[in-house]
């Protein structure tokens, strides 16, 4: 009988020792390890994915670098002081051709000029120097003018109208149609100096103003170069310095007037967010 309780002894120390041991096996604790690991890869996951979705959405409310406005903001780019200044070559060629008019006889102009031809230029060109050479012409008979009277006003008539001929011809020659890109960058940009200078001094390309304008009209023409020759390396990195140029520019002149630096983002279009912190172009 003794040996019968013992035997019975030993087996229930066993049975319970193993259940003890039970919990602390191998098995058991890698179970626990690879539940809490993923349990934490999960929370990583919708922690990524909830990051990803915040920088997604402050990319969507911010300002395109390149072209300074939220994306579908045209309006802003359009109504901009610049937008306005700048000519394209659609608004050149919806421009009238110089030509002389049939009922009248008179000299249409042409809208725009090559070759940075301003308002002094043009009035020499086309009033004073025509009449100068019309006269010039007429000034020969005037050993005649006492026994052919009549022959000084034909002469004169038909000088003036040779010279309305030669008047249309020339400007012709000198419409901006005619133009290269360069030629119509060239009238842009003077047309920018003289649209954001101060009136006192309208040709005064040092001005921050100017010289922000002139960088934004270059920026919008490499990038629509680029939207069409989307592997041309050497222009997006003139891009990018672009684009920082500017901002550098606009930088200091908010150091120097913020009501000014308020103005000329007004002015070119431009949002705060596009030229301010990090640009990643």
């Amino acid at each position: 009988m003794l040996g019968a309780q013992l035997a019975q002894s030993s087996r229930t120390l066993a049975s319970s020792s193993s259940r003890r041991a039970a919990s602390l096996h191998t098995s058991a604790v890698l179970q626990a390890v690879s539940a809490r690991t993923r349990n934490s890869q999960r929370t990583l996951k919708a922690n990524i994915q909830r990051r990803e979705e915040l920088e997604h959405q402050a990319q969507q409310n911010k300002p395109h670098v390149v072209l300074g406005h939220k994306a579908g903001d045209d309006a802003r780019w359009l109504n901009s002081d610049l937008a306005s200044v700048i000519l394209t070559e659609a608004d050149i060629a919806a421009t009238a051709i110089p030509s002389l008019d049939g009922e009248t006889g008179r000299y249409r102009p042409a809208a725009y000029y090559n070759y940075g031809l301003g308002e002094k230029e043009k009035e020499t060109l086309f009033e004073a120097l025509p009449q100068l050479t019309v006269e010039g012409n007429v000034a020969s008979l005037n050993s005649m003018v006492h026994r052919h009277g009549s022959m000084l006003a034909e002469k004169y008539k038909y000088e003036e109208l040779k010279e309305q001929v030669n008047r249309v011809h020339f400007a012709r020659l000198v419409d901006l149609r005619n133009a290269n890109a360069q030629g119509i960058a060239y009238e842009n940009r003077r047309r920018i100096v003289a649209a954001f200078s101060e009136p006192e001094n309208p040709t005064d390309t040092g001005r921050p103003e100017v010289q922000a304008a002139i960088a934004t009209y270059r920026i919008r023409n490499l990038w629509d170069h680029l939207s069409r020759c989307k592997k041309d390396i050497a222009n997006r990195r003139s891009l990018r310095r672009l684009v920082h140029k500017r901002a550098k520019m606009l930088r200091y002149l908010k150091s120097v007037d913020e009501d000014r630096y308020d103005r000329i983002l007004e002015r070119l279009g431009l949002e705060r967010g596009a030229v301010e912190g990090e640009l990643v172009v």
